[in-house]
Formats: C-alpha cells, structure tokens, sequence
C-alpha cells in the first residue's frame, strides 16, 4: 500500500511540474554590437633563443622543457678550462706590464731632475717620456685584454635573461658547441598576444582602442583584450594586415602557437536577438523551443550568429520577431513530450 502512496505522489509531481507555465522570452530586434570573427594564433611577446657565445664542450644542463625559470638562474655550463688558461695569461701580462710602468716612471722622474741639474740633454728627458707613456698604453692595452678574458669566461656560464618557461632545448651533456649554436628556447608565459592577419576592408573598421575578445575553443574560455595594435604594414601576396591583440594576463592552459579567435567590435548593427539560454544543442542540431501563445510547443531548429552581449545571442533564421522561446530547454522538452503522450 506504501509504495502505490509513492508512486502516486511521483507522479501528481511530475504533473503538477508538468503544467507549470514554461518561462519565456521573444525574439526582438535589437541594436547589439556588430562582431567581426578571426582566427589567428598565440605568440609570446617575449621569446628568444640563447646560444653560445664560445667553443667548449657542454659540462651540465640544468631544465629541459617545460621547466619554469627565474631570471639570472644557470641554465647551461660550458667547459671553461680554455677560457680560464686564456684570462690567467692576459692577468700575467697585465701584472708584467705594471711592473714595465712604474720602472719607466721612476726612470723618467729620474731623467727629469739630472735634466733639471743639466747633467742629461733633452734628447735624454724625451726618450725617457716616450718610454713611459708607451709604458702606460701597454698598460692600458693589458688591462682592456684582461678585460675582455673575463668576459669570454663569463660566458662558459649560461643565464636566463627573464624569467619564463623552457619550450625547447637544442643541446645535449657532452656535447661540443661553437658560438652561435643555439642551447635553448624560451618564452615569457605571462606576456602573450594574439595576433590574426585580416584583409585590408576590416582593418579600417578596428579602431585603437576597440572591444575585443580573445576566445580559447580548447580551453571553452574568453577573455577581453588589454589593447589592439594594427602594424602599419600589408603582405604584398595576400593584401593582408597583421593585428596584435595583447591579453590582459595569464590565461592558464595557453602557450605560444595556440590556436585562438579573435571578435572585434566593428560598429552597431540592429540584429534579431534570444537570450542565450534558450539555445538547444541536439548533436549537431541547434533549435529552440517556439512556445506559440496557446501553450502549444515546437522544437525548430535555427540557426544562430554571434554573441550580442547580456547572454544574448543572434538569431540568422529559423525564427520571427516577437515568437516566444522558452528559456529552459530540458523543461520544454519534458513538457512537449507530455502534452504528445497526452494526446
């Protein structure tokens, strides 16, 4: 007796849900922004390649891809014997040519005061001058060669310019290098742009500051542009303008050579409008249920256009204005379903 209760309340609740009124709105015409869609791709604004700077064989390799990096952190060592025998050499000659000096500055202040006694000519005091001023340019020439030693053996040690995230790494422990060879690849994941090349009738619909969302499909996520920057520049092949779109910040999951769309705000345009949630998505069928105005339900496909702001979206076909659409599409459909079963 208890459980034909239950089922009998089941079901007076699924009537009474049944015949509740289906919430919903119409389709009206509305002045929405007019949106042009372009595909493009994600690029780092910062992303550069190290190579290096001397011949040596490389002695460790601290990331590999993926691996996050701090500004200034050791990526790459090179062998830095060579280097190091090089700088002791140019310090030796540095110390040597020192000591050159201050022997022919006492010689020439010596010269000076027997000149100044006339005991020397000035034959004498001029070639004891001439002494010490090569004396000081040797010196001078040392000191720039024990200079530019340091700085070749500061390159057997790799830095980080900024801090980022390895993307790719062209060199392996033990092997030899030569300046120029690339070690390793890396982009700065914080400061990204989008960028599209767009035919030259848009461009001149995009203004500087524009509305403009980035959309991510892998990621099912949109973001608002921090700025637009259209290059002053056309392809000669495609008589195509390249547009920069910088993100307002890290977006996770992105990474350079992303696949993106860009919606650019080019005017206002009076478009026919539902609300987004009155959208049904059937496989590969996209409808709306038509609610007429004596409750009679229909499931039509449309056929619909971009966003148009305030969880609305454009209608292309399939409806007119004024028809009702009902605004929960599982309920509507709960509800046609009953009213067939009932006939």
């Amino acid at each position: 007796m208890t459980r034909y209760l239950l089922i009998l309340l089941l079901l007076s609740v699924s009537w009474a849900r049944a015949a509740e009124p289906l919430a919903t709105a119409a389709a009206e015409y509305r002045d929405v922004g007019e949106i042009y869609t372009a595909d493009g791709t994600l690029e780092a604004v910062k992303q550069s390649t190290v190579a290096a700077q001397i011949s040596g064989r490389v002695v460790e390799v601290r990331f590999d891809v993926g691996d996050h990096v701090r500004k200034g952190e050791v990526i790459v060592r090179i062998d830095e014997r060579e280097v190091s025998d090089a700088l002791a050499g140019t310090q030796a000659q540095l110390a040597q040519t020192r000591a050159t000096l201050t022997n022919a500055q006492a010689h020439y202040e010596r010269t000076r005061e027997l000149f100044n006694q006339k005991f020397v000519s000035q034959a004498a005091l001029d070639n004891a001058l001439a002494g010490y001023r090569a004396a000081q340019a040797q010196l001078e020439a040392a000191a720039a060669a024990a200079s530019q030693a340091a700085t070749v053996k500061s390159f057997a040690t790799v830095t980080a310019p900024y801090s980022g995230m390895v993307a790719a790494r062209h060199v392996e422990l033990g092997e030899t290098v030569t300046p120029g060879k690339p070690l390793m690849t890396g982009f700065d994941p914080n400061d990204l742009r989008a960028v599209a090349d767009l035919p030259q009738i848009r461009v001149g619909r995009i203004e500087k500051d524009a509305a403009v969302e980035v959309e991510f499909p892998a990621l099912d996520q949109r973001v608002r542009a921090r700025a637009v920057t259209v290059l002053p520049t056309a392809d000669a092949r495609t008589h195509t303008t390249r547009v920069r779109v910088t993100l307002p910040h890290y977006v996770k999951g992105t990474y350079p050579g992303m696949y993106a769309r860009m919606h650019f705000t080019v005017g206002r345009a009076r478009r026919l409008v539902i609300p987004a949630s009155a959208v049904a998505r059937r496989t590969e069928v996209t409808a709306a249920y038509v609610v007429s105005d004596n409750n009679q339900i229909q499931f039509r496909q449309i056929r619909i256009g971009e966003t148009a702001g305030e969880g609305s979206v454009e209608v292309l076909a399939g409806l007119r204005s004024g028809e009702k659409v009902a605004l929960e599409p599982v309920k509507a459909a709960i509800a046609m379903k009953n009213k067939q079963e009932q006939r």
